[in-house]
This record gives C-alpha cells, structure tokens and sequence, in this order.
C-alpha cells in the first residue's frame, strides 16, 4: 500500500510566477513615478535652441545650464527664499506635531472627561470650514499675522485627518498597562506622555512629520495672500513670480519698450525645469530618513475604530 502523504500548503505563500509578476507590475509602477523626475531634470540642463530643434529627448543634442544660470540671477533673493521655506517648514512640521501629538493624546485617554467634545470639533473641521475670507480676516486682522513669518506656519499648524491618524495610532500601539505603571510609580500626565507614549509612537510621530514637511514645503498659496515683503517671500512663492513675470514678457512681445533679444534668450522651458527641480530636489533627499517608519505609522493610523 502506497503511503499518501499529502503536502500542507501555506496559503499566504505566493508562487514564484505570480511573485514574478508582482514584482514586474510593482516594477513598472515604480518607473512611471520615478520616469517623469528623472525626465524633468534631462530637460532643465537641455540646450534651449536644442529643445526648440530636437524637441524633448532623454539624450538631448546638447546640454547647458543656462536655465539654473537664468534662475540664479536673481541672487540674493533665491537663498534668501530658501532660507525663509527651510525655517517654515522645520520650525512649522515641529509646531505641527507638538499640536497634533498633544490633541491627539488627549482624545485617546478614555479616562478625559471631554474627549467626545473635542473629537467633534476636530472631525467638525473635516467636513466644514470657514472659508477663505473668514480665514484671511482671522490671520490679519484678529491675529495681525500680515507680512510675518508666523502667516506662513500658524494656518497650518494644526490638520484635523492628521490627528485622527495619530488619535487611532495611541489607541491602538499604546497599552494602557504602560501609562497604568507610570501612574503607579507617580508619574503625572505630561511625563507620561513625553517619556512613555512618545517613544512607543515614533512610527506614527514620523508620518505626520512626513505629510507636515511636505505641506510647509509646497505651500505657496499663504505667502500669496499674507506676504508682501519681498525678504519673506517662500522659494515656492519666488519661483510662481519668476514664471509670471516670463509669461508676462512672452504675452508682450508687441511692446517696443522690451528688448526682442532679452525675449529670444529667455531660456522659457528649461527654466521652468530647472524651478521643478530647485522646488522638490531638497525635500525628495530628506524622504529616506521618514521611510523608516513611514509605512508602519501610516498603516496603524489609518485604522479607524
């Protein structure tokens, strides 16, 4: 009698073909994201003329730097622009959290009297808001926050989807035997919050840095309505007037009063480029160091309960 012997399959195990073909599409979704930069930066050091001959192409013809020469003529002013971005986006993504993580703690404990209140408010938000011109009265005229740096952080500061992110983060990678022990060994609430939760929260305290950073830094639309002097203007908000005043020149190239040479040397294209390069190029090398805990934090807090 032939003994059976019968083989435990792993239902969660994938087969090498269908882990091959995983591994193509994640493959080709990975290009087309990653194609289009890559391509962008081709462009900004492509020769002008040789775009305008050749058209676009990933081996172009030749190559130049006028584009980055065009932009940084305006010298002072660009450093100065990301001065101003790198001070709003650090001191704001930290402002940001400290709100969202404090807020956010305080709606989890079960033992706050007024959770339900305040967990109404943030999500009241969600679904309405005041409007634009309720906003602008507010920042200029109640908190006279016109023409200064605090215009471009505060409206932002707090995000009411990222603290129901972090509110389901504490309830669910914080054990209330951890915050139950440091009541015991009397601990208060802020010590327990600073050396307990926190420290067990990384994941999620990253994630919201993440979409924090990335929001202060491609924020140009507050400057635009609360910025007038030119020292405070944000690198985003530079590079818009540098492109408006291009569009300007090129839809008045009737006037006699603007040179036809300074028009034909404008480098129209590739400058346009080389902005998108010089506006994402800073925040696309800080990525890595949010990766390490951008996918854990962003799974546990989107669990909603």
């Amino acid at each position: 009698m032939l003994a059976v012997t019968k083989k435990n399959r792993d239902f969660h195990r994938i087969s090498p073909v269908g882990n091959a073909i995983f591994h193509a599409i994640a493959g080709l979704f990975t290009f087309a994201c990653v194609f289009p930069f890559v391509f962008v930066i081709i462009i900004s050091f492509t020769d002008e003329s040789t775009l305008a001959r050749n058209g676009y192409s990933l081996f172009p013809e030749k190559w130049s730097l006028e584009a980055y020469r065009y932009i940084l003529l305006t010298g002072e002013q660009l450093f100065r622009s990301y001065g101003v971005t790198i001070f709003v986006t650090v001191v704001g993504t930290i402002v940001s959290m400290v709100f969202i993580a404090l807020f956010a703690y305080a709606i989890s404990r079960k033992s706050f009297k007024y959770r339900n209140f305040f967990s109404f408010l943030a999500f009241f938000t969600m679904l309405f808001n005041g409007g634009l011109v309720p906003t602008y009265i507010v920042v200029t005229q109640l908190l006279d926050l016109k023409d200064t740096v605090w215009a471009l952080i505060l409206p932002m500061a707090v995000n009411a989807f990222y603290i129901m992110i972090m509110r389901t983060f504490f309830v669910t990678s914080v054990p209330d035997a951890i915050i139950e022990s440091g009541k015991i060994d009397g601990a208060s609430e802020f010590r327990i919050f600073t050396t307990l939760v926190l420290p067990l929260s990384l994941p999620g305290l990253a994630t919201i840095g993440l979409f924090s950073t990335l929001g202060y830094w491609n924020d140009w639309f507050n400057a635009l309505l609360y910025i007038d002097d030119p020292g405070l203007v944000p690198l985003q908000s530079m590079l818009m007037r540098i492109e408006n005043s291009m569009s300007f020149l090129l839809q008045n190239t009737s006037n006699a009063s603007i040179n036809a040479g300074i028009l034909q040397s404008l480098p129209q294209d590739t400058s346009r480029m080389a902005m998108v390069v010089l506006a994402t190029g800073p925040i696309v090398l800080a990525y890595p160091f949010f990766q390490r805990y951008f996918i854990q934090g962003l799974t546990i807090g989107a669990v909603k309960e």
